[in-house]
């Protein structure tokens, strides 16, 4: 269901794996604007019971994912699926920082407006 919304591939490092790793999935920026989201920012609560707090602005200025796919094979839980929220860290070195780290969240169950 997801899919139909329409998929971006991102392609990043990020400190959870090795090498360059290739993302697919759902644009941030899109599914707010899809659900009328109106909030400043959003929480993402995880199965693992990970929450963080990400600002609304970022899926605006960033080509922010809700990845359900990892190299081309659907996100498992044990790989931080089925959905994980994927920055593009090699776009800018802004991204590059525990910040940004920290707002990527995997296992998403979640999402809260605020």
């Amino acid at each position: 269901m997801l899919e139909k919304l329409g998929m971006k591939t991102v392609e990043t490092t990020t400190p959870w794996y090795t090498g360059k790793v290739r993302f697919d999935g759902i644009p941030l920026n899109k599914l707010m604007d899809l659900v009328g989201a109106k909030g400043q920012s959003v929480r993402v609560l995880a199965l693992n019971d990970y929450t963080t707090i990400i600002p609304m602005d970022d899926f605006y200025k960033f080509p922010v994912i809700m990845a359900l796919k990892m190299n081309g094979q659907y996100m498992r839980v044990r790989d931080k699926g089925p959905l994980f929220i994927v920055y593009p860290y090699d776009s800018s070195a802004e991204l590059q920082n525990q910040i940004y780290y920290s707002r990527s969240a995997g296992q998403v169950s979640k999402i809260i407006i605020e």
